[in-house]
């Protein structure tokens, strides 16, 4: 099936990309996101829950000259890509390196033609090694958390260029995705255009309202779908073959952050025990 139709909202001067997606795989992953939620009381409980996430991290970053250990430790346990890698800067000595990165992509964020580079520049602040990869996915997170409308999921799950994975290629349409290599960058254009590919199938399915947070859970849907078939292979560390069918989707979105009246987090300090904050941040645990 070809691409769905665009809008026009790429910002002056950046490269519009072609993404040919699959109606067919679309269409699976809504019926089996719309279908998995139900026991949990429906899509909208879903939607509520990140639409609380958002205000968050909205909340914490919205001066982000004050932003203290504590305070992003808490936002650090709904960021899944994150929180199982980033305990050694959550240590008083080598937060300072976090804090600082953090002021300057937040203080860079109105300018969305200027993405790439923000991104790349926080990245700079720390060692470029495997180990650090994960870091890319704390500008993402934090980008799209606290100004969502403005910016798209853009984690290396979504889509990764190195690793020809995430969810663009799961939705690619051709014939042979599996052996193929996807010539689209990892940047905010092909982010940008993959969220607007899939907020015009969305309404083009009847979805109306909240759309943009509607798209975060089909991508979400789409990548657990990915890792369900691979039989809890992939990512073993972080995943484990559940038994809930939307298990890997809440944990995609960080909506398990926080483990229902404990609050205990999933977020685990340099000596491997878990964090823990209020027990009102809990969002679907």
């Amino acid at each position: 099936m070809p691409a769905a139709r665009t809008s026009e909202v790429v910002p002056i001067g950046v490269a519009r990309p072609h993404l040919d997606l699959s109606g067919p795989r679309l269409k699976s992953a809504l019926e089996n996101l719309v279908a998995g939620s139900e026991a949990h009381g429906g899509i909208e409980r879903y939607v509520d829950a990140i639409k609380l996430k958002h205000q968050l991290f909205g909340q914490a970053l919205g001066d982000n000259a004050a932003l203290q250990l504590e305070t992003f430790k808490g936002l650090c346990a709904f960021m899944a890509s994150v929180r199982r890698r980033v305990g050694a800067y959550l240590e008083e000595d080598r937060f300072p390196t976090m804090r600082e990165a953090v002021g300057a992509l937040m203080n860079s964020a109105a300018d969305t033609g200027a993405t790439d580079e923000a991104i790349a520049a926080f990245c700079a602040r720390f060692p470029d090694d495997k180990a650090h990869r994960w870091v890319r996915d704390v500008a993402a997170e934090l980008l799209h958390n606290a100004f969502p409308e403005r910016y798209p999921l853009m984690c290396r799950w979504v889509w990764d260029r190195k690793s020809n994975t995430g969810v663009l290629r799961e939705i690619w349409f051709g014939d042979n995705v599996d052996h193929m290599t996807i010539e689209v960058e990892s940047n905010y254009a092909t982010f940008l255009m993959l969220r607007e590919e899939l907020s015009q199938f969305l309404t083009d399915n009847g979805v109306f309202g909240d759309v943009l947070i509607y798209v975060d859970l089909v991508c979400a849907q789409v990548y657990a779908d990915y890792i369900c078939a691979q039989g809890g292979s992939y990512l073993r560390a972080d995943f484990s073959s559940p038994d809930d069918p939307m298990e890997h989707a809440r944990r995609l979105l960080g909506l398990d952050g926080v483990r229902a009246g404990t609050g205990r987090t999933r977020l685990k300090a340099i000596d491997g025990e878990a964090f823990v904050i209020d027990e009102d941040q809990n969002l679907i645990g």
